[in-house]
């Protein structure tokens, strides 16, 4: 399944942000070819100082219920222990999209919040 890639990076997140993106689009691409019967998936991050926001849309059948199995349950505990978001929008027969975002920097306190900032700007489109 082809997947475009567009990263957009003001900034390295703290490792703790860093996973939880990884699992968010880790699970999102594992749904979109197991379940979601997709021909493209398309993903998009963009962090800033302030936040870090991701976007996984899919173009399969869509339907998929946030309170049914504990995949997209788990991602949305973990976003949330950083204090973000998770959104799942899955219409029937309209794909899925999957939309997080996580604020930066992490609260004091918080697992990774010692980090500094790498500043540069990272943009990269991968498809394959």
């Amino acid at each position: 399944m082809p997947v475009d890639l567009d990263l957009h990076l003001a900034c390295e997140p703290p490792e703790p942000v860093a996973v939880a993106v990884y699992y968010v689009v880790s699970e999102a691409l594992a749904n979109a070819a197991k379940h979601a019967r997709s021909e493209r998936v398309e993903v998009a991050v963009k962090a800033t100082d302030e936040e870090i926001e991701l976007t996984i849309t899919d173009d399969g059948i869509g339907g998929a219920d946030t309170r049914r199995g504990s995949g997209l349950i788990g991602l949305r505990d973990r976003v949330e222990a950083l204090r973000g978001r998770v959104d799942v929008t899955s219409p029937p027969g309209e794909g899925t999209t999957v939309h997080a975002t996580i604020p930066l920097p992490l609260p004091p306190g918080a697992p990774g919040e010692d980090h500094a900032p790498r500043r540069g700007h990272t943009q990269r489109q991968v498809r394959g």
